[in-house]
């Protein structure tokens, strides 16, 4: 009893991505503007959507809900790991520990299947246009929603109740700049074996069986695409399609990188430089990938600055 009371009442230290010299200085100040453009990308993306009538419409309603996860995702880490390092504080509560690993992996989990309901939409809308209104609908497209949200929870839920089921000792540092499942087992006291297969059949279905939605949707949209008659529609969408694909490979092969290799074999740098890709820079490619050539999201960006504009001209 003695030994649980001390395992849940001691926090844990946080040791970091970067340290205080100049390169690293410099490296931290990236991040801090990655994270900013991140932010404000995903912020401008969901409120255009909101005030825009025009782009209420399944595949932008898709659209403000994978803004919304990648909004709350950079926001679960970065705050508090430019906090620790301006601070010279890195320690993290239990409570605090347990908030992160679930909001990172509910988080992770409902955007592998958000994405894989976005390629489906996708492939609704170029292979079976007429059909459209009836295969990927709002009704359909807020059930995969909330299907999404609900699987990536049961997914947080189950993983942050057996991680911190497990007794910790030894100095209680974590190898990383948040809590993450695989750097927090490596400290564990007991045999951690049997989680770590639990996680492996976890990440075959919220990582492997999307992919495979992914892939089979992108393969019948670019075969579609092939066959267009029109040379620039052609290119357009195969550059649209290539630059999703390049964003979902990057964030699944991270994702998968991380939580499918066993905790002996891993390697804190590598663990920490690869979570760093989806972690910072997934959330801001996002926004900046899904809106580039999008004639509707630029009208409506410049509609709702021109009712700003005229705002502030009637108070002057």
């Amino acid at each position: 009893m003695a030994w649980e009371n001390q395992t849940f009442s001691s926090d844990f230290i946080l040791l970091g991505i970067f340290n205080h010299s100049p390169t690293h200085i410099f490296l931290f100040s990236l991040v801090l503007g990655i994270f900013t453009v991140a932010f404000m990308g995903n912020a401008v993306m969901i409120l255009l959507i909101y005030l825009d009538n025009q782009l209420h419409t399944p595949m932008y309603f898709l659209l403000s809900q994978l803004s919304l996860m990648d909004l709350m995702l950079i926001c679960t880490t970065v705050p508090k790991m430019a906090f620790n390092y301006l601070s010279g504080k890195k320690y993290i509560s239990l409570a605090g520990c347990g908030a992160q690993i679930f909001l990172y992996v509910s988080l992770l989990g409902a955007e592998c299947f958000l994405l894989a309901a976005m390629a489906y939409d996708r492939y609704v809308a170029i292979c079976h246009p007429l059909r459209y209104s009836i295969l990927s609908n709002q009704r359909i497209c807020r059930l995969m929603v909330v299907s999404s949200w609900i699987v990536g929870s049961v997914d947080g839920i189950i993983v942050i109740a057996v991680t911190l089921s497990f007794p910790y000792c030894g100095t209680r540092e974590i190898p990383h700049f948040f809590c993450d499942v695989p750097a927090l087992l490596t400290l564990s006291c007991t045999n951690t074996f049997l989680f770590e297969r639990l996680m492996f059949i976890c990440c075959v279905i919220m990582l492997l069986f999307p992919v495979t939605v992914i892939i089979a949707s992108y393969f019948r949209v670019i075969v579609a695409v092939i066959h267009m008659g029109s040379g620039e529609g052609r290119q357009k969408a195969i550059a649209t399609c290539s630059s999703h694909l390049m964003v979902v490979g990057m964030y699944y092969g991270a994702a998968m990188f991380i939580y499918m290799r066993p905790v002996s074999d891993r390697s804190p740098t590598q663990d920490k430089m690869v979570s760093a890709l989806y972690t910072f820079l997934t959330p801001m490619l996002n926004p900046l990938i899904y809106s580039h050539r999008n004639k509707e999201v630029a009208r409506a960006l410049m509609k709702v600055l021109g009712r700003v504009s005229l705002e502030s001209k009637l108070r002057n």
